[in-house]
């Protein structure tokens, strides 16, 4: 029945670091069946997300099934990049029972909606739903939240604003779009500001969106699974700051790959990893650490100054033992300092 039905593909977006992957990894791992296949983008070079995801362990997604896009947001280059891929996935025997895409952080989630309607894939598949996982204690901080007030006062004081904050235009349209928003890292707030968090999504989404607290990406796979939205035919519902436009661009963002040498412990890294990121205002740094005389690899990731660290996986035999993170930020990185910064009298 399969093949004369179309397969269903949820559009996980989200801001840096709001928790996409380790959302789509319990995915993984709670597939209830599922046979599902993974289109990862990244923002950089470092295919981290992938490696995270590949490496789960579960039968549910095999890493024949994982394709990576890092050539650049998958809304900028749905042509070159997204339909190839997604051709890919339904050459795949047996056809996966399910599409989750991922896009990178600085992702516009509608025209990827719009390539569901090109004739190409129109008839295969369909948006079973697009979710937008939010990082509370980044909003809570007011790092992507839109405070219109606050903004109409500094574009009276500043006559060269031109335009809104494109971190607040990005968050704002994931917000638009989504057919469920997940409230992730709940447990980094408190209660009453949850509730303003909530209070404000709604205020800015014109239409009925459910939206659903959790921690560390844990929520049912029957929940996101199924909405049968149908988003490519409910374009119109889901307004976007870019609706006039042809595209956009990721102009005011940049990012660095750094390797890294073996550490004799972690802490001292991740300390310095937090200073520079209040020093440099870089938004996100991801990547993997080699920890001399550990046999498994240091997986960090961090959002601002907030960083999180866990063993991943062993190191495989045979597989060189290095270090690299990916840093991202606005235009303007001092790529030399942070370079410098991360590589000096650490190693073990």
């Amino acid at each position: 029945m399969q093949r004369f039905s179309k397969i269903p593909a949820t559009i996980v977006t989200g801001f840096l670091g709001a928790g996409k992957t380790t959302l789509i990894r319990h995915l993984i791992e709670h597939a209830g069946g599922r046979k599902l296949a993974l289109l990862i983008n990244e923002f950089g070079d470092v295919g981290v997300d992938g490696e995270i995801l590949q490496n789960c362990g579960d039968a549910a997604c095999k890493p024949d099934r994982i394709i990576e896009l890092a050539n650049g947001c998958i809304c900028c280059t749905v042509a070159d990049d997204f339909l190839p891929a997604i051709e890919r996935l339904l050459t795949l025997d047996p056809l996966p029972d399910h599409i989750l895409i991922e896009t990178s952080g600085l992702a516009l989630p509608k025209p990827l909606v719009k390539a569901f309607d090109w004739p190409a894939i129109r008839s295969k598949l369909t948006v079973d739903g697009v979710i937008a996982v939010v990082d509370a204690a980044a909003v809570a901080a007011g790092r992507f939240a839109d405070d219109p007030e606050k903004l109409g006062a500094a574009r009276s004081a500043d006559p060269s604003i031109e335009h809104d904050n494109p971190l607040e235009e990005v968050y704002e349209d994931q917000l638009l779009c989504a057919d469920l928003i997940l409230l992730n890292k709940i447990d980094l707030i408190d209660s009453e500001t949850r509730a303003n968090i909530i209070a404000e999504i709604n205020a800015l989404v014109p239409r009925a969106v459910k939206i659903v607290p959790i921690e560390k990406g844990c929520v049912e796979a029957d929940l996101l699974l199924g909405l049968d939205a149908k988003a490519e035919d409910d374009l119109e519902a889901r307004p976007s700051h870019h609706d006039t436009e042809e595209g956009h661009d990721h102009d005011d963002f940049e990012s660095l790959v750094i390797d890294i040498a073996p550490l004799s412990a972690p802490e001292p890294m991740l300390e310095r990893l937090a200073a520079l990121a209040e020093r440099h205002d870089v938004l996100r740094i991801k990547g993997f650490l080699d920890i001399a005389g550990k046999p498994m690899r240091l997986l960090v990731q961090g959002v601002g100054a907030r960083f999180q660290q866990t063993f991943d996986r062993p190191w495989r035999a045979g597989e060189e033992r290095r270090g690299r993170l990916v840093v991202i930020g606005q235009k303007g990185l001092d790529g030399a300092a942070i370079t410098q910064a991360l590589t000096q009298t650490l190693v073990a």
